[in-house]
């Protein structure tokens, strides 16, 4: 039985646990706010809110219900656009039609539940997070620029918001219903979901699986490793970073923690997917999907990575690197889940970067990824771990690259013969993303980019022509 609370009505149903939230909010429940688009999570017509309790505390985010299976809602708070509306319009909805901003109004509903996000999130406001909140909301009418003068007018208005009393203090000033003011005492009193032996098929947030296969997912019983809270978690611990396999792409752009190792995070971070997606994707699901071009995969094999498979409380531990036996094929067992994924925190004097070419910048998947991680001492590398995507049938660790780099000096001759040993690590095909060349290609020109952007007084594009 999945329990949540929709809007203002606390929902009991024994559906399929793989059925969509979209279909169940429309069909089920006549919530017909929230609009059919694209069903893979691109357009955003069929965003809600999903209010969560984080360490005792609501934070809400927006998700694309479309690619939301219930099981992924139960025990929280989920808000359709009617579930915002009051006797007046909120500053949101009416600034979106003083400013123009709905036009034909099929994908209005969505830009209002992403902004109101963007008022819900427990920070300072500031125009450029109003901005990053419609990532994942495409308008074919507008041009954008009336919905970006709206959002300038929704910041301007939540200038002197407590972000340590949010709920309180949007409900005072009519932002939201009043009767968010009741919802963290409700969630309160729901049972947390929990994976357990005959869950059922196990998904994490049903990102890729459901446009890959919805049909044979809606009428079955799934389980959430994303809901999961004993799966969702960052720690540091003498040295290593754990992250459960439940824990999403946003909780990692939020860990203040990997912040201070990774300080381009937020850089590397925008290049993946957008904020709806990023919500719900998980680390387990991005691994186990196996594709040849998962970013956060190959972000996580430059750390040379370890996971920790588990089932009926069994576990093992093998580097990420090993997981990929051929395309698809796994080293894990029907019943194992990834329970976490940990990497030895790099000292001060190593450096991280993650390069990405698409058809487009954002919201888009790649042709070509890598990453590395790279220590050095005085000029030699001391130690180098790379990887690559898109360029053959698995995530692929560099590992004949990262063994010639060790003990080099950093120069454009040793970095050019680097890059002729990983021209023979790899083998890219042609298809719909680019030509085996043109791959080849791309992650030379990313290879090298890696050190023109760490070591820009040693190593210029100039000096490897």
């Amino acid at each position: 039985m999945i329990e949540f609370i929709l809007n203002n009505e606390k929902i009991s149903t024994d559906k399929p646990t793989g059925s969509l939230l979209l279909d169940f909010v429309r069909y089920d429940k006549t919530l017909t706010g929230t609009k059919i688009g694209c069903r893979e999570g691109d357009c955003g017509a069929c965003t809600v809110l999903i209010g969560d309790l984080v360490d005792g505390r609501l934070t809400y985010q927006q998700v694309t219900s479309c690619l939301t299976p219930i099981a992924n809602v139960h025990g929280k708070h989920v808000v359709t656009v009617e579930g915002l509306n009051m006797e007046d319009l909120s500053p949101v909805q009416k600034y979106m039609v003083e400013e123009a901003g709905t036009q034909c109004g099929f994908c209005t509903v969505g830009f209002v539940v992403s902004l109101t996000s963007f008022c819900l999130a427990n920070t300072t406001p500031t125009y450029k997070a109003a901005i990053a909140a419609i990532d994942g909301n495409i308008c074919r009418c507008t041009g954008y620029k009336s919905i970006e003068r709206a959002a300038r007018h929704v910041t301007n208005a939540l200038a002197n918001k407590n972000p340590n009393e949010t709920v309180n203090w949007l409900v005072e000033h009519d932002f939201i219903p009043s009767y968010f003011n009741e919802i963290s005492n409700r969630l309160k009193e729901m049972e947390p979901a929990r994976i357990t032996p005959g869950t059922g098929v196990l998904v994490g947030g049903g990102t890729d699986v459901y446009v890959q296969k919805p049909d044979e997912l809606v009428e079955r019983n799934v389980g959430s490793i994303g809901s999961d809270p004993q799966l969702r978690f960052i720690t540091i611990k003498n040295g290593v970073c754990t992250i459960g396999g439940g824990a999403t792409v946003s909780d990692l752009a939020e860990s203040t923690e990997l912040k201070e190792f990774f300080p381009r995070l937020d850089e590397h971070i925008k290049l993946v997917s957008s904020s709806p997606i990023r919500n719900i994707s998980t680390l387990a699901g991005n691994f186990v999907n196996a594709s040849p071009i998962g970013d956060f995969t190959a972000f996580f094999l430059a750390l040379n990575s370890k996971i920790t498979l588990t089932e009926n409380k069994q576990s093992r531990l093998i580097y990420l690197k090993d997981f990929y036996k051929g395309y698809k094929d796994l080293d894990k067992s029907e019943g194992e889940i990834i329970s976490s994924v940990s990497f030895e925190i790099p000292p001060e004097e190593t450096q991280f970067n993650f390069e990405k070419v698409s058809k487009r910048t954002h919201l888009d998947i790649a042709s070509v990824n890598t990453a590395i991680q790279i220590s050095t001492s005085e000029k030699i590398i001391t130690s180098a771990h790379t990887s690559a995507g898109g360029i053959g049938p698995i995530p692929t660790y560099l590992s004949k690259t990262c063994e010639f780099l060790q003990g080099k000096e950093i120069s454009p001759k040793n970095i050019k013969a680097a890059n002729e040993i990983l021209q023979l690590e790899i083998s890219p095909i042609s298809d719909v993303r680019g030509t085996a060349n043109y791959k080849r290609i791309l992650l030379r020109q990313l290879f090298f980019a890696h050190f023109i952007k760490l070591f820009p007084n040693q190593i210029t594009l100039e000096s490897l022509r």
